[in-house]
């Protein structure tokens, strides 16, 4: 075997190694340590965690709440996104890719700020209903405050998921077959439900089971929302237990974190079987389907489209700017009342808050540049790679993402209680167990796009430097990464924007001098302090909008749907 043959092997084997052992650190051990906290307790093998757990009323009562309300927000945002996804890919409304940009933005938001967004709509301290005369009396329930609003808040979170999973699917649809349906005199609906539909199962189905997943996951809206009126689902209940029970009910919430986890991969198995029992293949590839003319009813739609971001979108941050101008509860806001104090207390005065907007920037910005390095030698073999274990390694990776992230916090918390083996290093209730977290579960969120720009890629340069002898990491140095580093940092700002206001894993992470922004806006408003919590959320909507927009300048030069909102 010649010298270069062998040096070739080597830094395969060690590239192997690397991604096996990231996988293993991130991904494998803390959900290894969460069931090996329910199923083995101190080291033996018991049931007594899982009897004490089945048998109180309480985890019943949360656990039929958590379904209950997921499948309401999934039913609901199934519904909005399905019918926005076909308005917009097979009709010929205009001004489409500004509606997209409006539609999706609030996924991009952080649950617990949209949550606050509604919230300042309605009840007694609402600005808005104060200035057109319409508030209720002070004391009166806020309406939110109820299983129906956490439904509602679910659907609008989560509908502009649907809408791109399935407007990706629809971009797949034959042109022949609806041509042909056209041409025999099918009518649009006829078309509709007999070709496009059926067709668009599989992506309706994964779209459903990825919405369920993440409405048994959030905390933030079922926080806001449901620990005032006392409607406690899981996520909720494990927060106060540790909160009030510190690591001593570690044990407890394992398998509270253990049952999210079986019913989301219940709704995740469903998915699978609902589409393994028809065959929804497409044979044949062809151009978009030709948009229907909508005609006179065009320019109602199009109202209707933005009558719909108003609704969702504009309103709820109108009412949320407008809290964070307010002086008190309940004051009435003009042009004499309006001030821009609370904006100076949480940015120069208020110590946590401070101290949060930095943690999380470099949390965030930490997370975002890890994973863009992770991501480029990790897409590489996912993509390109041809052993057996790839899918495999692909589903290590989804997995802390794929399931709620309440169940990788408490991994992270048995993980790291005690001090690391050998170093005898100590990073629990510090920031670098958040850290931990952030860079296991938003992993996939760079190599998602990564390895969509490897099938975009050419590989003739990267062959052609093999033959010339170049090693695996002089190719990914010198031709990999230059190609693909545009995908790989779209993917890395979309872990920026997503990690900077994070508050399901940060909720049961922090400890004082490691807040998160998002931590800091739910202190803010358990504390009855509104409009603090409203001025930070409102500088955060900024902050992600603008990054939104500074990406898109930059969509041309990146692979097709690396950015979910652009084309």
């Amino acid at each position: 075997m010649s010298a270069t043959r062998k040096e070739r092997q080597g830094q395969e084997l060690a590239l192997t190694t690397m991604i096996v052992a990231l996988i293993v650190i991130f991904s494998l051990l803390p959900m290894a340590r969460l069931l090996q906290e329910v199923i083995l307790p101190g080291g033996s093998l018991s049931v007594d965690v899982i009897y004490k757990g089945l048998v109180s009323n309480t985890t019943w009562v949360a656990t039929w709440n958590t379904i209950a309300v997921g499948l309401g927000g999934t039913l609901f945002a199934l519904v909005l996104g399905v019918a926005v996804a076909i308005l917009v890919s097979i009709t010929d409304v205009r001004q489409r890719q500004a509606f997209v940009l409006c539609f999706v933005t609030p996924l991009m938001i952080a649950p617990q700020v949209t949550a606050l967004a509604w919230l300042q709509l309605f009840g007694p301290s609402s600005p808005l209903l104060n200035m057109l005369g319409m508030a209720p009396p002070l004391g009166t329930r806020n309406p939110l405050y109820s299983p129906e609003g956490i439904v509602f808040l679910l659907g609008i979170q989560y509908a502009p998921l649907v809408f791109l999973i399935v407007r990706a699917g629809m971009r797949k649809l034959p042109r022949e077959l609806v041509e042909a349906a056209q041409s025999s005199g099918a009518g649009w609906a006829r078309v509709l439900f007999t070709i496009i539909l059926p067709l668009m199962t599989p992506s309706i189905v994964g779209a459903a089971a990825l919405t369920f997943v993440s409405c048994v996951g959030n905390f933030g809206i079922p926080a806001f929302l449901g620990i005032p009126a006392n409607y406690l689902v899981l996520p909720t209940l494990i927060y106060q237990r540790l909160a009030g029970g510190g690591p001593a009910v570690l044990s407890e919430v394992a398998f509270l974190s253990v049952l999210i986890g079986i019913i989301a991969m219940i709704g995740i198995v469903l998915q699978d079987r609902l589409s393994s029992r028809r065959d929804f293949r497409i044979t044949s590839t062809s151009l978009s389907v030709t948009p229907y003319e909508l005609g006179r009813w065009r320019v109602p739609m199009e109202i209707g489209m933005w009558v719909l971001i108003a609704i969702i979108l504009v309103l709820p941050l109108v009412g949320l700017v407008l809290t964070s101008l307010v002086r008190g509860y309940g004051v009435t806001l003009s042009a004499d009342t309006a001030t821009l104090e609370n904006y100076r207390f949480v940015i120069f005065e208020h110590v946590a808050a401070r101290r949060a907007f930095l943690n999380s920037m470099y949390l965030s910005a930490a997370a975002a540049v890890f994973a863009v390095f992770v991501a480029i030698p990790l897409g590489y073999v996912i993509a390109w790679g041809k052993n057996r274990w790839i899918k495999m390694l692909n589903l290590a990776v989804e997995l802390p993402y794929a399931l709620p992230g309440v169940v990788l916090a408490i991994a992270s918390l048995l993980l790291f209680l005690k001090p690391m083996p050998i170093t005898g290093i100590q990073i629990y209730n510090t920031v670098w167990i958040i850290l931990y977290a952030y860079l296991a579960r938003f992993l996939v969120l760079a190599v998602r796009p990564t390895v969509t720009g490897y099938f975009q890629l050419d590989r003739a340069l990267e062959e052609a430097a093999q033959v010339a002898g170049a090693g695996l990491f002089t190719r990914l140095r010198t031709i990999i990464f230059p190609l693909i580093a545009p995908a790989a940092m779209a993917g890395g700002l979309l872990i920026f924007m997503t990690a900077l206001c994070e508050l399901t894993v940060s909720a049961l992470l922090w400890s004082s001098g490691s807040e998160t922004i998002g931590v800091v806006i739910f202190s803010f408003e358990q504390g009855g302090d509104s409009k603090y919590a409203a001025a930070v959320s409102a500088i955060m909507v900024a902050t992600t909008f603008l990054l939104m927009l500074l990406a898109s300048l930059f969509a041309n030069k990146l692979p097709d749907g690396v950015l979910p909102w652009r084309d």
